[in-house]
């Protein structure tokens, strides 16, 4: 019997060396059994054809690590979600603020999220002009300037070289600032970034930088998308609560994994003049049921002059280029049906009496934004009179510009898909 048994399988063996199979990937008769295989294994049916030579196995595994790696990358954004607060109740400040760790041991600051800037910065010791909140680099192990040699000093604004530093001058709003090119570790949500660049401010004038620092969003080489390629892929979405909101609320999201699914989008249009800024295609406005008369040239994007419609998180109201906020605010007014129309300040469409106001509809290619009362009308603080919260761009190099801005994005979920070039917008509730 024994003898039996070594012949049968002898034959067996022979079979499976003629037809190249390996008897040991055959399947018992006794109970049905789940068979598992590495890819190069001679069991797995996805092995290759033909033998791979050394060099292409090498080669394939490696594809597999970087794949793997991503993948490991993915868990890490997971849990990147950062919450998100309005600045005007926590620090007086008219932007949005994310709370970011800096240097070893961490220092807390509050910084203003910024689509439309690149560069972060933050005030330090001994900085002019600064706040009371700095960052205090000689505490930090981890944080190192800049020299004049370092590729980055070619990413910055104005950069000079006086000493060893690299250091350079922007101009934000009304304000100026004076910053040295450093590193240190940034941290957000609990995702430390070591070695990240950013200014360190050493002299501001006026009153219009964010008083604990600035986040860039933008799609620039130094902004948060850049230097965090690898771990976030260029993406985050970011939902904006009210300004009356007294905590972090809102969020944003840093990260491919947990975007929403179910989201409408618009392609996002690249400008070489402002590479940083999110262009999209604004294709007309609504207004109730009517779609307004505005001329194409007033929505048409246009990379020579600058022309076309972003959106921005760091400009409060909606600014529209003089024919298309015209058209918008006479339809507004007809359809209010208020004959007395007062203004405040910026604001021409203002009034002293309860009013019904109609929806405001922005069509964009591929997607269109309708916006409720909440994202349309600013109320006075006696609660006496009502504005519509858009105006006119401003006479200057943005008169051509339309800016969707933060008060219009509140309470909406504002997807960055920058490897897809797209952006998506879902109403979400963060106040």
């Amino acid at each position: 019997m024994a003898m039996r048994t070594l012949l049968f399988s002898l034959a067996l063996l022979c079979i499976s060396l003629v037809h190249g199979l390996n008897p040991k990937c055959e399947t018992s008769d006794q109970g049905s059994t789940l068979q598992v295989f590495h890819v190069y294994s001679p069991c797995s049916p996805f092995r290759p054809s033909k033998p791979l030579s050394w060099e292409d196995s090498i080669l394939q595994m490696q594809t597999e690590d970087q794949t793997r790696l991503q993948y490991l990358a993915s868990l890490v954004a997971r849990r990147s979600v950062v919450p998100i607060a309005s600045g005007r109740q926590i620090i007086q400040s008219p932007t949005y603020i994310v709370r970011a760790k800096i240097g070893t041991p961490p220092q807390t600051l509050l910084l203003a999220m910024d689509t439309s800037n690149d560069a972060a910065w933050v005030p330090c010791t001994g900085c002019e002009g600064c706040s009371s909140t700095l960052f205090a680099s000689a505490k930090s192990t981890t944080y190192k300037t800049l020299g004049c040699g370092a590729p980055q000093c070619k990413q910055v604004p104005n950069p000079t070289c006086g000493g060893s530093a690299c250091s350079f001058n922007l101009t934000y709003g009304g304000s100026s600032i004076a910053a040295n090119l450093s590193q240190d570790t940034v941290t957000l949500a609990t995702d430390p970034i070591p070695g990240y660049t950013f200014g360190c401010i050493q002299k501001t004038t006026g009153n219009s930088v964010p008083p604990q620092g600035l986040l860039g969003l933008g799609r620039g080489s130094l902004s948060l998308l850049s230097q965090t390629q690898n771990l976030y892929q260029s993406t985050f979405s970011y939902c904006l609560p009210s300004f009356k909101s007294l905590n972090f609320s809102g969020s944003l999201r840093l990260g491919p994994v947990a975007q929403p699914k179910r989201i409408k989008y618009t392609p996002l249009l690249r400008n070489p003049r402002r590479s940083s800024l999110y262009y999209v295609n604004l294709q007309a406005i609504r207004v109730g049921r009517t779609i307004v008369n505005i001329p194409p040239s007033a929505l048409a994007f246009n990379p020579t002059t600058g022309a076309g419609t972003i959106f921005d998180s760091g400009t409060v109201f909606t600014r529209l280029v003089a024919p298309a906020y015209n058209a918008t605010r006479d339809e507004f007014r007809r359809r209010v049906k208020v004959p007395t129309v007062t203004s405040l300040g910026g604001f021409d469409t203002c009034y002293n009496v309860p009013i019904v106001a109609p929806t405001i509809t922005f069509m964009f290619a591929g997607m269109n934004v309708t916006l409720p009362p909440d994202n349309i009308l600013i109320h006075s603080t006696a609660g006496s009179t009502t504005c519509l919260a858009m105006a006119a761009a401003p006479d200057n190099v943005n008169s051509v510009l339309n800016v969707i801005a933060n008060m219009q994005q509140q309470n909406h979920r504002l997807l960055f898909d920058v490897p897809n070039s797209r952006l998506g917008v879902a109403r979400e509730l963060c106040t």
